[in-house]
């Protein structure tokens, strides 16, 4: 919805005060709203799912899901590794030391927390913060592809080579690659750009300069795309 009123709103901008639309051209409109409007109902009821059938294997050593969160309407969708200690006490993505130093970069570039999607790969904390295995990731993958065809964004931004492997199933490496645009397999419509995890940054500060760069990159490209 959103999208129409934008392109409504520009229309009258440069003189157009009538709009019409044949029988095929109103169907698709209306579908297209409702898409819009159901991204919520349809991440609940995902979301819901995962609860059910718990298929992700980190499930049985933690103390239960963290799913996404943030505005379905975004244009960008951010994805993690996986949840940590106080992610998993919250059942809320990136709200540990990480989650607030990430806040704190993507408001410096113009980027608010609650104008973007947040997820992870897997969706349960692996034990003592490790990073999730193959077949773990593989457990959750199928609830992640449906993340971001539900809320089909321009771009997603990978923190971290995990996050890069969860989305393109490709294993490669975060110091050699950030910075690097690639097509999302599923939906070449949709950009993915792989940087730093934030926690990576606080471990290795001398890299902040270009995490930040890269998040400038990623809101550079929302305003062209």
């Amino acid at each position: 919805m959103r999208g129409i009123y934008a392109t409504l709103l520009a229309l009258s901008e440069i003189g157009f005060d009538s709009l019409y639309l044949d029988a095929q051209g109103i169907q698709h409109a209306k579908t297209s709203v409702e898409e819009e409007e159901d991204k919520e109902k349809r991440l609940k009821e995902l979301y819901e799912t995962v609860e059910r059938e718990r298929k992700c294997i980190l499930y049985e050593g933690a103390s239960g899901y963290v799913f996404g969160e943030g505005n379905p309407y975004s244009l960008v969708l951010f994805v993690g590794e996986a949840p940590g200690e106080e992610e998993d006490q919250q059942k809320r993505p990136f709200v540990g030391r990480a989650g607030r130093y990430l806040n704190q970069k993507l408001e410096e570039v113009g980027l608010k927390r609650e104008e973007v999607y947040i997820t992870n790969v897997v969706k349960s904390r692996p034990p003592g913060n490790r990073k999730p295995t193959p077949k773990e990731m593989q457990s959750c993958l199928p609830y992640l592809k449906k993340e971001v065809e539900i809320i089909k964004p321009r771009l997603i931004v990978c923190l971290g080579s995990t996050a890069l492997e969860g989305i393109l199933g490709k294993n490669l490496q975060v110091t050699k690659h950030r910075g690097q645009l690639f097509d999302y397999p599923y939906n070449r419509n949709i950009k993915v750009l792989l940087t730093y995890h934030p926690a990576y940054i606080l471990r290795n500060p001398n890299a902040e300069r270009e995490f930040v760069e890269d998040l400038k990159r990623a809101k550079q490209l929302l305003s062209t795309s």
